[in-house]
């Protein structure tokens, strides 16, 4: 699945819902926050999460959905491409965290 079709897919419902006016940037870094905590949620009280259920996983797998989604709709919104801000952002960590040898 491509960007393009995630946004596509995204605003056929909020076109159908009539939600457009909801998804502003700042709503939509509030939902990105909201579906984070819900993922959070599913490995409360778990060790270190490697023991989860197949129906654990699932509901683990929906809420990264939401939240990939509300991230390429943020982006789009603000005229950033996501796939060109991660690739900065992994530049800029390489760059940072690269171990000189002397």
């Amino acid at each position: 699945m491509n960007i393009s079709h995630i946004l596509e897919a995204f605003y056929a419902i909020a076109d159908k819902e009539g939600w457009h006016g909801h998804h502003t940037p700042k709503n939509l870094a509030a939902a990105i926050s909201v579906e984070s905590a819900e993922l959070l949620e599913q490995f409360m009280w778990l060790e270190d999460g490697n023991e989860l259920t197949e129906t654990q996983k699932q509901a683990v797998g929906q809420e990264i959905a939401d939240v990939a989604m509300y991230l390429v709709v943020l982006c789009d919104k603000l005229g950033l491409s996501i796939d060109e801000v991660i690739a900065n952002k992994l530049a800029l960590n390489a760059q940072r965290h690269t171990k000189t040898t002397k």
